[in-house]
Parts: C-alpha cells; sequence; structure tokens
C-alpha cells in the first residue's frame, strides 16, 4: 500500500493537506484503466499514473477472445484479486470484472421482469445449463415455451435429453425467476418471457378460428402444435376422419401445420386437423346406401369385427355377429388381414361415422335364391311333382316288320 508521504515545510504540508490522497487498491475492488501492452501471455494496465496493473496467466488464457480484441490505449474494466506481486505489480481480473457487470445487468432484469437473451451450454434430463462468465444458469424443463418442451411417450430419459440437446446453442428468451449472488446461480424461464404474448394470444383466441403453427410434439394419443406462444392438443381422433393408429404419420416435429381451435378451457386448447378438410362420410352416405354389396381386402380384423376399406378415410365394419349364420366367438379365428370378402351393406349413419356390413347378410340371400330355384330343372322349367300333376309317360310302341 503507498505510503504517506511527509514534509517539515509548513508550504509542502499545506500543498500536500489538499492533494488527494493516493488511490488504494485493495483486492475486490473495481478499477479501471488505459492498456499499455499487449504480449502473447500477458497485458498490462495503467491504472491512473499511480500503478500499473497485469493480467497474465489463467486469466489471460481465459480470456484469450477478448484480450485479441483489445488495443493499445483502450479503457478497460477490471477486477484487483492480489494488491501486488513480486514486480509490485496490481493482479487484475477481467472476467471477475464482467461477472460484476452481469450480476448488475441480472439484478436490474430480474428487479424489473427483463427479458434477456442467453445460450445453453449444456443439458441434462432436467433442463438446460449455462455458463455466463462463470455465473452459472439453469432452465428447467418446466420452465421451457411450448415450441421447445420435450413432449415424448412414456416420458422417455433418452428421448427428452435427445430433445433438449437439440436446444444447445441457440438465443432463448427468457425471464429470471431466481438470482442468488452468493453462490453464482441464476433460475431462468423461457415460459414467464413469453407470458404477456401469451395472455395476449389466448385474449384473442376463439372456438372455430384456424391458426397455423408448428407440430411440437407427437405421442401415441395426438399430436402437439405450439402457435402464437401457445400450444394445443389434435387429439387422435381428431387428426382424421378415418381410423387413425400412429399420429406420427400425419406429420414430424417441426413441420408448419394448419388446425381449427375446437375448444379453449383456461389454457388447456384442443385443435383439430380433420375438421378442415370435406367429411367424406357426407358422400359415403350416397355412395353406399343401404342393401349395397361391397368388396375388397381386409385391412384391420380385431376380436369383435373386421374392417373392411371402403375409402381413404372410410372403413366398414363387420361384426363379429355378423360374420356367419354359424355363430362365431372371435373374428381373428375366421378372418385374416388381406382376405378378400364380399359384403353387404346393413345400416349406414353418417352423422356417427359408422357403416356396419355383413357377410352372413349375403349367405341368406344365396340360401333364398337356392331355395326358389328348387322348383326348375337346370333350364328353368317345371319340375314334375311340385304343386302339379305328374305329365303321363308317352310309350312308344315298338314296330316290328314282318319278314318278306
Amino acid at each position: 500500500m503507498p505510503q504517506a508521504i511527509q514534509s517539515d515545510s509548513p508550504i509542502m504540508e499545506a500543498l500536500l493537506a489538499k492533494a488527494p490522497n493516493p488511490p488504494t487498491f485493495d483486492p475486490g475492488a473495481f478499477v479501471e484503466g488505459t492498456i499499455l501492452l499487449i504480449s502473447k501471455n500477458s497485458v498490462l494496465v495503467d491504472l491512473g499514473g499511480v500503478s500499473t496493473g497485469v493480467i497474465m496467466g489463467r486469466e489471460a488464457h481465459d480470456n484469450m477472445d477478448m484480450i485479441k480484441a483489445m488495443k493499445v490505449g483502450e479503457v478497460v474494466s477490471a477486477y484487483v484479486t492480489q494488491e501486488d506481486n513480486r514486480d509490485g505489480l496490481i493482479v487484475l481480473s477481467l472476467r471477475k470484472a464482467n461477472q460484476e457487470k452481469k450480476w448488475t445487468t441480472f439484478m436490474d432484469a430480474y428487479e424489473n421482469g427483463t427479458v434477456i437473451i442467453v445460450r445453453a451450454t449444456e443439458a441434462n434430463k432436467g433442463g438446460l445449463l449455462l455458463d455466463i462468465d462463470g455465473i452459472k444458469g439453469f432452465i428447467p424443463v418446466s420452465q421451457l415455451a411450448p415450441l421447445h418442451y420435450p413432449r415424448v411417450d412414456g416420458a422417455d430419459p433418452s428421448m427428452i435429453l435427445q430433445r433438449l440437446q437439440a436446444l444447445v446453442g441457440i438465443d432463448l428468451s427468457v425471464k429470471i425467476i431466481n438470482i442468488d449472488k452468493d453462490n453464482g446461480k441464476l433460475i431462468l424461464s423461457e415460459k414467464a418471457a413469453s407470458e404477456d404474448d401469451r395472455k395476449k394470444s389466448l385474449s384473442g383466441l376463439g372456438i372455430g378460428n384456424t391458426v397455423k403453427g408448428h407440430i411440437s410434439g407427437i405421442v401415441k394419443f395426438g399430436i402437439f402444435v405450439a402457435f402464437n406462444g401457445l400450444e394445443g392438443l389434435v387429439h387422435i381422433s381428431e387428426i382424421a376422419w378415418g381410423h387413425v393408429s400412429d399420429p406420427a404419420k400425419f406429420g414430424k416435429l417441426g413441420d408448419n401445420v394448419e388446425v381449427k381451435v375446437i375448444g379453449v378451457d383456461g389454457e388447456k386448447i384442443s385443435l383439430s386437423m380433420k375438421q378442415l378438410i370435406a367429411d367424406p362420410w357426407l358422400e359415403a352416405a350416397k355412395k353406399f346406401p343401404m342393401g349395397t354389396v361391397v368388396e375388397g381386402n381386409l385391412h384391420r380384423v380385431t376380436p369383435f369385427g373386421a374392417f373392411l376399406k371402403l375409402g381413404e378415410d372410410i372403413n366398414g365394419l363387420i361384426h363379429v355377429s355378423e360374420i356367419s349364420s354359424v355363430p362365431v366367438q372371435d373374428a381373428t379365428k375366421s378372418l385374416k388381414v388381406g382376405d378378400h370378402v364380399r359384403a353387404k351393406v346393413i345400416a349406414i349413419e353418417p352423422a356417427d361415422h359408422r357403416i356396419s356390413l355383413s357377410l352372413k347378410a349375403l349367405e341368406e340371400d344365396t340360401g333364398k335364391a337356392k331355395i326358389s330355384f328348387e322348383g326348375l330343372d337346370v333350364d328353368g322349367s317345371a319340375k314334375a311333382g311340385e304343386g302339379e300333376e305328374k305329365p303321363k309317360k308317352v310309350v312308344k310302341k315298338k314296330v316290328v316288320k314282318k319278314e318278306e
């Protein structure tokens, strides 16, 4: 620490009394100085013409990108880590100075609810990790925006991690929801950053609206779509007019889609894809009236019945009770996928999207036809003894010629 200057001269003492005290450079002080020299392993900084500071060693190595951008004569901010080393230089830190600046920025953002832009450096199954000049940040999975939330079947940890790793290195708009300077930690929320926009979008959303968005998740029971800061679900029953066994066949993550809003309950939004296309069942009612005979290959067989594809989104059900006049308990024992069948339309309910088919009805029709033809010969003439008298048999007499 610089020593106070003393003098026996009254005039000198008066001048010294008026002069400002020389600055001190205690560890932890925040200082500014002018760059004097930039070398391969260190940077010398003039501290107000009173002392010289040095940035060296690991401090220089860890901040090399920053140092390369510096120029001699430029003013820099630094943090005092050691009052003086063996060379009489004040040891400085750029990283800690930047941390102090960041903490000031973060405290201001936290207190005012300001949105900041960050980039994750790593991911684990619990969320995204950040390192900002040595300050640790964390975005929990639950605090991600709808578009980035990792919706996967069965909450598979490996799939969740894979989805989160795709977010590393990209810009994320977040708010600070918890700050701990003593331990150098921040808890961030992407969801909170979009809350105002989400509320605004939700207030203007109505049933029947058509919106454009991105597929944000695909699960066994449907497709999630993110739009305008919101997220809604297209239930498996609202994906297409026909039977949907696998929602993943109707899109992939990030695909642009157009959907119709069919329900809003708080922040729970129900969407539909199929309601934006014509209902094929309205045409089916005209095409397959009662009594129509159809044929084709079975594409699905379950114990309670078999399904015959009649159109792109139209399936007819042959219930187990309509397979044969002989009682059948399990349709899979009598029919299999790929079987070619002919069936009769015995009921059609367009409003319920249902067409009932019957194999048994065709059997019965064939039986009736057989009965009606039993009284006819092959050429269609009436058989004898069927409700009328038998024709008498005509016997031709044999003519015997006499011998001459």
